[in-house]
């Protein structure tokens, strides 16, 4: 745990990516990044002859990025107070529907190993080894054992920074940040996958929710428009 700011900003110095992804996260789907982070014990200084690096392994499972507006920001759970200030003044400045994306990411641990070596050498092995197996997906990072974390929550940073770009210009090319005529304006990404949830509710298919349906438009602020036709779905199951 990160005691001061003195320590958060020590932990980054140390923290460096040794290798990349070789791909950008997915616009339209689900990315998988195998991570590989690498740090120097914290019992080193008590066998300095004796190199050894723990090796900590996982995935980052980034999310299909969605196109939200700072409404639809405004609605969601989770952030700071600071967070939904800057989403108002965001819709003061640019208006409640001006579109953007929305990064989703879940940390699955899955183990620890001890070897041989410096952690710099140790990195460059499995990055070698990565390139060698041609693994696209997979991150290799330098820290250090008390925070290790920070290395991955760096690397989620940079890796969306370098993504955004090409994921924005495929939203628009796709015309899904374009605004939606007569529902508000809102981005057709945002009308697109209301669409689909009513088509799974409709259908009565097993991942339909009309409460997740519900939540979703309640969240954009379109319940109004498409009120006949969520009870409609009701009154059909009352026949």
């Amino acid at each position: 745990m990160i005691e001061n700011e003195g320590d958060w900003l020590r932990a980054i110095e140390k923290t460096w990516v040794v290798r990349f992804p070789r791909q950008n996260l997915a616009t339209f789907g689900v990315t998988n990044i195998r991570y590989f982070v690498v740090t120097e014990p914290i019992y080193q200084s008590m066998v300095p002859d004796q190199r050894e690096g723990v090796v900590r392994t996982g995935q980052v499972v980034a999310e299909k990025p969605a196109v939200v507006t700072p409404f639809y920001a405004m609605n969601l759970d989770g952030f700071s107070d600071g967070a939904y200030e800057y989403f108002q003044r965001i819709m003061q400045k640019h208006g409640p529907n001006s579109p953007g994306i929305l990064y989703q990411y879940k940390n699955q641990s899955e183990g620890m190993d001890i070897l041989k070596g410096a952690p710099e050498e140790i990195a460059h092995r499995i990055s070698d080894d990565l390139d060698e197996r041609r693994q696209e997906l997979a991150v290799v990072m330098v820290s250090v054992d008390e925070y290790w974390d920070v290395a991955l929550l760096k690397f989620i940073y940079e890796f969306t920074s370098s993504s955004a770009s090409q994921n924005v210009q495929e939203f628009k090319s796709s015309g899904l940040l374009d605004p939606h005529p007569g529902l508000n304006g809102i981005p057709r990404a945002a009308t697109k996958e209301i669409e689909r949830m009513f088509v799974e509710v409709e259908s009565g298919s097993p991942v339909g929710n009309p409460d997740i349906l519900k939540r979703e438009l309640d969240r954009w602020g379109l319940f109004d428009f498409y009120e006949d036709r969520f009870l409609a779905m009701f009154r059909r199951r009352e026949l």
